[in-house]
Parts: C-alpha cells; sequence; structure tokens
C-alpha cells in the first residue's frame, strides 16, 4: 500500500483535512491538479468567505487562525436583510450580534487567505502530507482491499482510503458513481471590493430588490485610502451580468452606486472583477467503497446564507474525529461502518440548512407578485418575531 489516505484536491477543504489528521500516524498523500506555485500563493478571487463563530474556533484548533494576520479578519457584528427598493415600502429585518453570546456574529476572511494559510499549516515542518501538485487523475476504482488510482503520468497508487475535495463539481465523485442533484439557478454573480463614503458598521447586508439581488460583506477600512471598505455582490441573469465585466472603471463605479441607490454613498472599485454561476449541489451519497467526499464535494450551497465553507469545515471535523479514532483503535479507516456515521452525521447536519437555503434562493429569485408578496410579509414578520431572528443569529454564529 503506498499510503493510508490520499486526498484529491489542495484547495481549502483538502489542505484543512490533511492538517487535521497530523499527529495520526498515518501516510498521507494530497494530488492536486494545479501547480505548486498556485497552491501556495492563491490568488486573490473576489469571494469573502463569512465564517461562524464554530468555525473560527475550528481553524483555531487547526492551527489557521493565526495565520490569516489580524488585517485580514473582518468582524460581522450584525445581518441586514432588505427587501423591495430602498425607500418607503421596503422592508427590513435586523439580526443583531446582541441576540448571541459573542461581540460579533462572525467574521469575514477572504477565500485566498484561507487557502494560503491552509497551505502554511498542512505542510510546515514534521509529518507532512506528502503533496504533489500538477497531478491529474485518470481513473479511480476501489476493490475490498484497497483505493486505486492512475496519474495521467501513468503512475499508479494505492490507498486505504481516498477523499474527494475537488470541489462541487467532482469529476473524482463522479468516477466512484455517486450522483449528485444540481440546481442551476440561471445566475450568476459579480464579486468584486469596493470603497464607499459611508460607514457599513461592520453589517453585512442582504438585498433582494426588484429583478437584482445585492449583498455587502464588511471588510476592514481600505488600506490605501482609509475609506470604508467592502466585497460587494450582485446577483442576476448571466446575460444582464455578463456586459458589467467590461464596464469602464469609472462607468462601473457609477453603476455599482446607482444600483445600491447610493445609500453608502459613491462607491468605487479597488480590485478585480469576478463572476460565478450559482449552482447548489446534494450529493446522494457521501461514501462508496474506501472512498468518501467532503466539502463543496459533498455539499455545494447557494452563497445566499453564507454557510458553504463553514459546512466544509464540519463535514471535515466529523471524518477526521472518526479517521483518528479508528486509527488510534488499530481499526481500517475505511470501514463501512466508519464510512456510513460520517455520511449520516454530515448529512443530518447539512439536509435541512440545504434544503431552506434553496427554498429561500429560489423564492428570492421569482419576480411574480406573490412571490414578492410572500417575501416581504417574511422579512416583516422576522423582524418583528425576536426568537425567530435569535434562531437566526445562533445559525449565524454556528452556536447552537
Amino acid at each position: 500500500m503506498d499510503f493510508d489516505l490520499i486526498l484529491i484536491g489542495a484547495g481549502p477543504a483538502g489542505l484543512c483535512l490533511a492538517r487535521a489528521l497530523r499527529g495520526s500516524g498515518l501516510r498521507v498523500c494530497v494530488l492536486e491538479q494545479q501547480p505548486l506555485a498556485a497552491v501556495q500563493n492563491p490568488a486573490f478571487d473576489g469571494r469573502e468567505i463569512a465564517l461562524t463563530q464554530h468555525s473560527a474556533e475550528l481553524m483555531r484548533q487547526l492551527g489557521l487562525w493565526q495565520r490569516l494576520g489580524e488585517a485580514n479578519i473582518a468582524p460581522l457584528k450584525d445581518a441586514l436583510v432588505l427587501d423591495g427598493g430602498a425607500g418607503r415600502g421596503q422592508q427590513r429585518m435586523v439580526i443583531s450580534h446582541a441576540l448571541s453570546p459573542k461581540p460579533e456574529l462572525g467574521f469575514l476572511v477572504a477565500n485566498h487567505h484561507i487557502r494560503r494559510a491552509a497551505f502554511e499549516a498542512s505542510v510546515e515542518a514534521g509529518d507532512a502530507p506528502e503533496l504533489r501538485c500538477g497531478q491529474q487523475v485518470t481513473h479511480l476504482h476501489s476493490d475490498a482491499q484497497a483505493a486505486h488510482i492512475r496519474l495521467a503520468s501513468g503512475e499508479q497508487l494505492s490507498s486505504t482510503l481516498v477523499v474527494a475535495a475537488d470541489s462541487r463539481h467532482s469529476s473524482t465523485r463522479r468516477a466512484m458513481g455517486i450522483a449528485a442533484d444540481l440546481h442551476d439557478y440561471g445566475r450568476t454573480m459579480l464579486v468584486c471590493n469596493m470603497t464607499h463614503e459611508l460607514p457599513h458598521h461592520e453589517t453585512a447586508w442582504e438585498w433582494f430588490d426588484h429583478g437584482q439581488t445585492l449583498a455587502l460583506l464588511p471588510m476592514n477600512p481600505d488600506p490605501a485610502s482609509g475609506l470604508p471598505r467592502s466585497s460587494v455582490v450582485l446577483t442576476l441573469p448571466s446575460q444582464e451580468l455578463l456586459p458589467l465585466m467590461d464596464l469602464p472603471e469609472a462607468a462601473f463605479n457609477h453603476e455599482m452606486t446607482r444600483r445600491f441607490s447610493a445609500q453608502l454613498g459613491a462607491m468605487r472599485l479597488v480590485s478585480t472583477r469576478h463572476a460565478y454561476p450559482l449552482v447548489g449541489v446534494w450529493a446522494r451519497r457521501l461514501l462508496a467503497q474506501r472512498f468518501a467526499v467532503v466539502g463543496d464535494a459533498a455539499v455545494g450551497m447557494h452563497p445566499v446564507t453564507a454557510h458553504g465553507f463553514n459546512l466544509g469545515l464540519r463535514s471535515i471535523d466529523t471524518l477526521a474525529r472518526l479517521v483518528r479514532q479508528a486509527r488510534q483503535q488499530g481499526q481500517d479507516i475505511a470501514h463501512p461502518q466508519l464510512l456510513q456515521r460520517y455520511q449520516r452525521t454530515h448529512q443530518t447536519a447539512s439536509r435541512g440548512l440545504y434544503m431552506a437555503t434553496h427554498a429561500l434562493a429560489t423564492l428570492y429569485t421569482r419576480e411574480e407578485a406573490p412571490a414578492r408578496l410572500l417575501r416581504q410579509a417574511m422579512v416583516g414578520l422576522g423582524e418583528r418575531f425576536t426568537p425567530f431572528k435569535r434562531a437566526v443569529a445562533a445559525s449565524l454564529t454556528g452556536l447552537h
């Protein structure tokens, strides 16, 4: 046997799992298609990750948190949900940190900083995993004794367990015959960093406007100008959004200020622009013979509730604890009962949130009059019903 465990994908999920298994005595290998430079120094990709308090604690335990740098961690104190156009008739619901036991609901950290910290933590001196970059898996199968991988180079590897962490569109998951339910929302989100004249008060916005969805994630002040800065997300049907990607900067600034109804004053682009199609993914199974999926390969969330990476960390924590326990007891780390326990635990933790998020995203992207009236009523009632807001705050902090 070449390895005890082979991880496919050196994104945050794969590297965090590799880190979680350090000190277990397992021989771990991480396979990644990208070159080492892209994994070691990940580029800015526009995405800000909303981390719950629970996720922050898991990252501290993994040794990632202290590697992020204080300047790259922004507190997320409150959340504001808006429905309808600016002005009279707009419904608002405020989820305050006062409803939780913490001084903030969570934190905002850029995806590329998390990737960098995960790489540094997973490869530091000691029993680091074997990291093989620029390696493409061309064939994967398993039997009762081992999982077998063939690489594009022709090299063949064997392992007691293979774990896929290669994105929501996982080719590895498909190769192992695991079906997934995909929902294409028919929309694309544009993400970028922008400064604005008025403060964000460390409050995240989710604004369901007519014909568009806007989100604002509060960041630390812009280091160049000192102005308030946010990660801005605009979601539109793909054909409407793509022209905005090529607008000259001045025209783009004007357009985004207009779309936000100047509620934050003049807005100015301070980063590159990135576009991502919105697709939700639910893997029908999380396991096969000597095989499991984690992170987005297991559950690919719509970003409206900002729980994608948080659920991914939960899957990693669950699987790592089970594998460590089996190793300590001298048991098979890919035993069917172990993998079934992982599947049961993670699907129980994620199914309700995934279905609720899907329903919410579907409702809030429909423009028919009944849908508009229903969501206005939901936001209005939510604002007046404190137990509901307290439950939402618990979900956002991850402390429920």
